[in-house]
C-alpha cells in the first residue's frame, strides 16, 4: 500500500494540473478565439498580462492580508491585517468570481476564427464596393 508521502505527491500533481488546466486556458487559449483578428495580439497580450498582475497581486498580497488583527502576533515587518480565514474568505469570493466572469465568456461554437471575427463577411462586402 502506498505511503502518505506517495499520497501526498500525487494529490500535489492533481492539485497542481487542475489549478493550472482553467487558468491557463482562459488566459491562453480563448482570447485567440474571441478577439478580432486584426486585434487579436494586442489584446492576447492584455489578457496574458492582467493574469500575470492578478497571479502578482494574490501572491504578494496573501502575506500581508493574512497577518493576524493581533499586532503583537503578527510576522516582523508586517502590519495587523485581517488573519488567514478572512484572507482565505476573500481567496474564495475572488475565485468565485473568476468562475463567473469566465462563464460569461462567449463560445466559439466550433467556428473558424474568420468566422467568428467576420473578416471573410468584411472582405467580401469591400471587394463588392471596389467592383461597383
Amino acid at each position: 500500500m502506498p505511503g502518505q508521502q506517495t499520497w501526498f505527491v500525487v494529490l500535489y500533481a492533481f492539485t497542481f494540473f487542475f489549478a493550472n488546466f482553467g487558468p491557463n486556458a482562459t488566459t491562453f487559449v480563448v482570447p485567440a478565439e474571441i478577439f478580432l483578428a486584426r486585434l487579436r495580439s494586442t489584446c492576447h497580450g492584455i489578457s496574458a498580462a492582467s493574469g500575470k498582475l492578478g497571479a502578482i497581486v494574490g501572491s504578494f498580497g496573501f502575506p500581508y492580508l493574512a497577518q493576524p488583527r493581533d499586532k503583537s502576533m503578527a510576522d516582523a515587518g508586517y502590519p495587523a491585517r485581517v488573519g488567514v480565514r478572512n484572507s482565505l474568505i476573500v481567496l474564495a469570493v475572488v475565485n468565485f468570481l473568476g468562475i463567473v466572469f469566465t462563464l460569461l465568456v462567449p463560445e466559439s461554437k466550433g467556428k473558424s476564427l474568420e468566422e467568428l471575427s467576420r473578416d471573410n463577411q468584411e472582405t467580401a462586402a469591400s471587394l463588392e464596393e471596389e467592383e461597383k
